[in-house]
C-alpha cells in the first residue's frame, strides 16, 4: 500500500503545464507527481530540473539518458523507476530491439563501446554506496567529453531522487508502466511493487 495516495490531477490548476510536461515524457501523469503536488514548489522545481537534465542536451541522446536512468534505478532497486525509465526511453525514440537487449549491452552489437562505458557507469553510480572506481572513470573519459559526463551523471542523479521518492512512498505503478516492465524485464525477475530490503528477500 502506498504511503500517500495520489491527489486529483485538477486539484492545483497552476500545475497544469507541469503535468503536461510529464505527460509528454510518459504518456500519462505519474502517480509520483500526483503525490508530490502536496507541495507545488517542490513539484515545480523538479520539473525545471527534469527539463534541464533530460530535455536539453548537447550531444547525449535523450532516449539513451533514460537507459542510464534504468540502469541506475535497477542498481537502486526501484521497480517503479525501472519500468518508467524504459517507457520514457521508448517514447524518446529508443528502438524496441535495444530495449529488449539492454541487459546484454556488454556484448550486444546494438550498443557502442561509448554506450557500454556509460551504462557501466550508471550501474556503479546507482549503487549505494556508489561503486564508481578508477577503471570505470577511465573508460568513461575515453569515450565522453567533460560536458557529456556532466549530462550522464545528471541523468543518473535525477533518477536517484526518484528512486528514493518512489520506493519510500511505495508509489502505485500505473498500468502502462507495469505492462512495459512485465514485457521487458521478465528475465530480471521484475514485478510491480516496492522492493524489499536485502534482509527481507526471503519473503518475496
Amino acid at each position: 500500500m502506498a504511503l500517500l495516495h495520489p491527489l486529483a490531477i485538477d486539484l492545483n490548476p497552476e500545475l497544469k503545464s507541469r503535468f503536461q510536461q510529464f505527460e509528454k515524457i510518459l504518456g500519462f501523469v505519474p502517480n509520483s507527481l500526483l503525490t508530490m503536488q502536496r507541495n507545488p514548489a517542490i513539484l515545480n522545481a523538479f520539473g525545471v530540473l527534469t527539463a534541464a537534465v533530460m530535455e536539453q542536451s548537447t550531444s547525449v541522446d535523450a532516449g539513451f539518458k533514460r537507459l542510464l536512468a534504468h540502469m541506475a534505478s535497477s542498481a537502486a532497486g526501484c521497480r517503479y523507476c525501472q519500468a518508467h525509465s524504459l517507457l520514457a526511453a521508448e517514447l524518446a525514440g529508443e528502438q524496441q530491439q535495444r530495449l529488449e537487449q539492454l541487459w546484454q549491452y556488454q556484448t550486444s552489437p546494438l550498443f557502442s563501446p561509448a554506450e557500454r562505458a556509460a551504462l557501466d557507469f550508471a550501474l556503479a553510480a546507482g549503487s549505494a554506496p556508489a561503486q564508481v572506481n578508477e577503471p570505470i572513470m577511465a573508460s568513461l573519459r575515453q569515450h565522453w567529453n567533460e560536458e557529456q559526463i556532466v549530462e550522464l551523471t545528471a541523468a543518473i542523479s535525477l533518477y536517484g531522487f526518484l528512486n528514493r521518492w518512489n520506493d519510500a512512498m511505495a508509489t502505485t505503478i500505473e498500468e502502462p508502466a507495469k505492462a512495459k516492465g512485465e514485457a521487458l524485464l521478465a528475465e530480471q525477475n521484475w514485478h510491480a511493487g516496492k522492493h524489499l530490503a536485502a534482509s527481507d528477500t526471503t519473503q518475496e
